[in-house]
């Protein structure tokens, strides 16, 4: 599957991944002590809905468009976030650009936390560096499995390392199994969040087997299917895998969950979206 960003900034998958991404960081944020914040595949950083490229899905439409027309105060923080980037004369519109991961990530920083982004393809790695002058982050154009295990364990006693390929590859799952196995061995406390695609059942669950088998105790899983049964051919949903997530993220998560499987629901299906633990 190609999941090349551009086409798809500001889906119902990135409404899921931001508004969990702002609630765990919030969440570890609850100690003081200093984060390290990851991003492997940092893409763009900033995303214009109005281009030909969001333009030609037009995957927003039922994605961060539905979040601005819900009113469920738990979406708040993702639609402050949102508008952030945008121009405050559109305060009470819907928005035009969308951020990606790094200027989430970037907008939740405190004072003693760092930003580590890192994107290989070479017209995105400019474009990225463009969307985040301005702000702490470092940015890298490294490939994303070597510098994920190089950055660990990370320089401050926490961190969180967000790995969200665009599944080009053919071996990217594999890949990903075997660099977070490696990666926990180095650095077993850290959290890691892992973006996934969903349009084969089956599929998924041989891949979520193969996660078992890494033997990482606390290892949460997250599903958002959209549609009541399956659409062959078709984007069925997204989801998340997260190592070690806080106590006060989990505790907080089923009515977050609730309201976005409700946000994003397509017309004629209720959808369904569910956490558990993979080892438990």
């Amino acid at each position: 599957m190609n999941y090349r960003h551009a086409f798809h900034a500001g889906n119902s998958a990135d409404v899921v991944k931001h508004a969990l991404l702002i609630a765990l960081v919030r969440a570890l944020q609850i100690k003081a002590s200093p984060l390290t914040l990851i991003d492997t595949h940092a893409g763009c950083g900033i995303y214009d809905l109005h281009g030909d490229q969001a333009q030609r899905t037009g995957e927003a439409m039922a994605g961060v468009m539905r979040a601005f027309a819900d009113t469920n105060p738990l979406l708040d923080d993702y639609r402050a976030a949102v508008r952030a980037v945008n121009d405050a004369a559109s305060a009470g519109s819907e928005p035009r650009l969308y951020p990606g991961s790094p200027h989430i990530l970037a907008q939740l920083l405190r004072a003693q936390d760092g930003l580590i982004l890192n994107e290989r393809h070479p017209e995105d790695a400019q474009a990225l560096r463009s969307a985040m002058r301005g702000t702490p982050a470092a940015v890298h154009q490294r490939d994303a499995y070597e510098l994920w295990l190089a950055l660990l364990p990370t320089r401050t006693p926490r961190g969180v390392v967000v790995v969200d390929p665009p599944f080009e590859q053919t071996d990217e799952r594999a890949r990903i199994t075997a660099t977070l196995a490696a990666a926990h061995r180095k650095w077993a406390h850290g959290v890691t969040v892992i973006w996934y695609p969903l349009k084969d059942r089956a599929a998924h669950q041989r891949w979520k087997d193969k996660l078992r088998q890494t033997g990482i105790p606390k290892f949460l899983n997250v599903e958002h299917w959209l549609y009541d049964s399956d659409q062959p051919g078709l984007f069925n949903g997204a989801g998340l895998f997260i190592v070690n997530p806080p106590y006060a993220f989990t505790e907080a998560l089923p009515p977050l969950l609730e309201a976005l499987r409700a946000a994003l629901a397509p017309e004629g299906h209720s959808g369904s979206i569910a956490a558990d633990w993979l080892n438990r």
